[in-house]
């Protein structure tokens, strides 16, 4: 069962000068240390860290919440497995918000896709609650 969808389209132009006018000020406010290291490693780092800032609204819209109700921007990171496929990581408030969302017996799968085609980064965040199946 779906719980929740959301999606956001970032200007990476936009990001752009917001790192320029803010540096680390921007950086630390939004994103984690593994984003940051990710982000810095990559060749465009505007672009990078534009889909990670897309991927946290979608994922607050996916949520029931926008950036609202005490949601921190880094209660949301997402991070990539080996094989390059983004992962969101909840945790804090989010965290919660996804428990208090979750039906008893269901576990939550959060589903996240990225892409960028300059100037824009866009993500696609699908939670979804999957019946936990007992051992018998």
């Amino acid at each position: 069962m779906i719980l929740g969808i959301g999606t956001d389209l970032c200007n990476i132009e936009r990001i752009e000068a917001t790192l320029a006018r803010f540096g680390d000020r921007f950086r630390n406010r939004v994103f984690t240390p593994v984003e940051q290291a990710k982000a810095e490693r990559r060749k465009d780092v505007a672009g990078t860290y534009a889909k990670r800032w897309a991927a946290k609204e979608a994922c607050s819209k996916a949520l029931g919440t926008g950036l609202r109700m005490g949601i921190s921007w880094k209660d949301m990171a997402v991070t990539n497995l080996r094989s390059g496929q983004p992962v969101m990581h909840l945790t804090g408030w989010a965290a919660d918000r996804l428990a208090q969302m979750t039906p008893p017996g269901h576990e939550a799968i959060v589903h996240v896709t990225l892409t960028d085609d300059h100037p824009w980064a866009q993500a696609f965040v699908v939670i979804e609650a999957r019946p936990v199946m007992s051992e018998t």
